[in-house]
């Protein structure tokens, strides 16, 4: 049999200056690109935070490495793990991109700029790792799911939902004249809860409706002003989803 030859830790050379330049030029051409995307579409963690995110993960494998290795040439015996201030470095941008991470109303805002950067910091870790193909592949993945999937996006007949409420005096068959207002757009009603005010007398409809159609609530929203018997109409998104 042939014997496995054993690692030579004075076989392993440190990364050098030109290898060390080029890592990081890639990791701010790569973060900066992603970003770009994000800063046209006026995103808080844009074109400089991207850049700079992915070039401080680049550094952080790039010390972690060259630290392993430098201890390893100074004591055999050492056994340090380097994926440690990697592992500490993605956590750190998860706290880094739940900031971007904004509630408005009912939506949650920020959720797409939340992954870009937890993807652009797992790239630079890559390219600083030496794993360039791996890295830049990810990357145009990245860069096609931002801009061109969007594209896509848009397109898709996503199910809206919304809460409806009605404030009005008036009480006889106003559930069933609503109800096939409704229906007449394509909205279905998901539930309907009940509410009287006692100081105005006003009965309050709260329904839950949803839809494919993306303008059928504002043609609701027309076609409900011109109802005399109504006093109040309010409208809001009741389902928490991702907006870019």
């Amino acid at each position: 049999m042939t014997a496995i030859r054993s690692l030579d830790y004075n076989d392993i050379y440190m990364i050098t200056t030109q290898e060390t330049i080029l890592r990081l030029l890639i990791g701010a051409v790569i973060g900066g690109v992603i970003g770009f995307e994000r800063e046209i579409h006026g995103r808080a963690a844009g074109f400089r935070t991207q850049l700079i995110v992915c070039v401080a993960s680049v550094l952080i494998m790039i010390v972690s490495e060259n630290y392993h290795l430098r201890l390893q040439n100074i004591e055999p015996t050492f056994r340090i793990d380097p994926a440690r201030l990697a592992s500490g470095a993605l956590i750190g941008i998860g706290f880094l991109g739940a900031g971007v991470i904004v509630k408005s109303g009912f939506a949650i805002r920020g959720l797409t700029t939340a992954a870009s950067i937890w993807i652009v910091s797992a790239i630079g870790l890559a390219i600083g790792g030496g794993f360039y193909v791996e890295g830049i592949t990810t990357a145009f993945i990245t860069i096609f799911a931002l801009f061109f999937l969007r594209k896509i996006e848009k397109n898709i007949k996503i199910l809206l939902y919304r809460s409806i409420t009605i404030s009005t005096l008036f009480t006889e068959n106003i559930e069933e004249t609503l109800t096939a207002i409704f229906s007449d757009y394509d909205v279905k009603v998901q539930s309907i809860d009940y509410e009287k005010n006692q100081a105005t007398g006003e009965f309050i409809y709260n329904f839950q409706v949803s839809t494919r159609n993306k303008g059928a609530i504002k043609e609701i929203f027309l076609k409900l002003n011109t109802l005399d018997f109504i006093k109040k109409i309010n409208i809001n998104s009741y389902r928490i989803g991702d907006t870019y």
